[in-house]
């Protein structure tokens, strides 16, 4: 499924597919499609939810887009795609560096930084959990810091989008 969002921040189904799961050839053939039938001119921002096909043709059939990573969804925290290392989402990936015992309270923290009001609040709340749990928890700070960019991306775009 793909939706698409216009200047005035109205959302619009702009291709609903029954494809081979994740298939970067079926992502290929959505793109294109979606690209001769609507969407001629490149998209600012593109969200998504760490699907590998997805990420790898977006960039070779609308390669100017900015990436938003989900902050939801469980996958592995990189996978290789190609020669491309593909950043995956990340609040459940990080979880899974952590004890259970902390994962609440850093559950919390994460959610600060992606439901921030704006940019500045955000990188002062990403600052935040960076700075709390590296000593004891590195990998879970890592996985985190490696897509700072991406995960904050749609800081940079109206509130309505």
């Amino acid at each position: 499924m793909v939706i698409g969002g216009n200047e005035r921040g109205e959302k619009h189904f702009l291709a609903i597919e029954n494809r081979i799961r994740e298939s970067i050839q079926s992502w290929r053939e959505v793109l294109l499609d979606l690209k001769r039938r609507v969407l001629d001119v490149f998209p600012k921002l593109a969200v998504g939810d760490g699907a590998l096909g997805f990420l790898a043709t977006l960039d070779e059939v609308y390669p100017e887009p900015r990436h938003q990573r989900c902050w939801v969804h469980t996958t592995p925290c990189m996978e290789e795609v190609g020669r491309r290392r593909m950043p995956k989402p990340k609040t459940a990936n990080v979880l899974n560096y952590l004890p259970k015992a902390v994962q609440p309270k850093a559950k919390n923290a994460l959610q600060e930084i992606w439901m921030a009001g704006d940019q500045v609040s955000a990188e002062k709340a990403f600052d935040h959990f960076v700075q709390t749990y590296p000593a004891k928890y590195p990998k879970a700070v890592a996985c985190l810091e490696e897509d700072r960019e991406s995960l904050l991306a749609f800081y940079d775009f109206p509130a309505m989008h």
